[in-house]
């Protein structure tokens, strides 16, 4: 079974770039330098950002629709990310060293199934959660904290 994995459109994003942290701070926003490896992993490209780099946390609608699964949580995104990951059957390795929660929505975003799974085994459980016919799209999010991490769709 195909799939696309998809990072968020940096669009809504650029505009925080480069802001002082005062005028980050006004829109609820963090930057945060990054010091440890595989420490904060941005959602656009879908890479953990490397030592050096900074990183804006902020709070993310991932599911913008009136019903009983609206959600927000809090996400980091790469300051300067201009590339969204988007790839067919590959899963990058900032999903692949992490536990994750998959939940498979339907067209109406209502969810039909959930699971979780290590990264390594991620294809296994994509591929069951698509087997529902229900099922139009899939959403990561990191177990442990619960943030969303990327949107899978049938390929």
């Amino acid at each position: 079974m195909n799939f696309r994995i998809l990072g968020l459109d940096p669009a809504p994003f650029a505009p925080l770039y480069g802001l002082s942290d005062a005028a980050l701070a006004e829109q609820g926003v963090q930057r945060i330098a990054v010091n440890e490896p595989h420490s904060a992993p941005d959602r656009i490209e879908l890479r953990d950002a490397e030592p050096g780099e900074t990183v804006l946390l902020l709070n993310h609608c991932y599911l913008d629709i009136p019903n009983p699964y609206y959600g927000r949580h809090a996400i980091f995104v790469r300051e300067g990310a201009t590339q969204r990951f988007e790839a067919l059957n590959q899963v990058p390795d900032a999903l692949r060293r992490r536990l994750l929660s998959l939940r498979a929505f339907d067209a109406a975003s209502m969810m039909v199934d959930a699971d979780v799974v290590e990264g390594t085994q991620i294809e296994g459980l994509i591929e069951r959660l698509f087997a529902e016919p229900a099922a139009a799209f899939i959403q990561v999010h990191h177990a442990r904290r619960g943030c969303y991490a990327a949107r899978v769709e049938r390929g």
